[in-house]
């Protein structure tokens, strides 16, 4: 099961996903809206970095389970 904000723990590799809008971070691709460098892990994302989706926050974001 899966929780928002369950991204404790996360590898850099892993992908997250927002759980309002359900926008894919992926950190081999970046964040080119938000100017953020492909090879950026989720938890290297500025503490004011938001979904480029719909504005949600960080807490809203769950890891993908592959």
């Amino acid at each position: 099961m899966r929780f928002e904000g369950s991204f404790h723990g996360v590898r850099p590799e892993d992908r997250l996903e927002c759980g309002i809008c359900w926008w894919v971070y992926d950190p081999g691709q970046g964040d080119e809206v938000r100017g953020i460098p492909p090879g950026t892990p989720f938890a290297d994302l500025p503490d004011d970095w938001c979904c480029p989706g719909c504005d949600a926050p960080r807490h809203k974001f769950m890891l993908i389970k592959d």
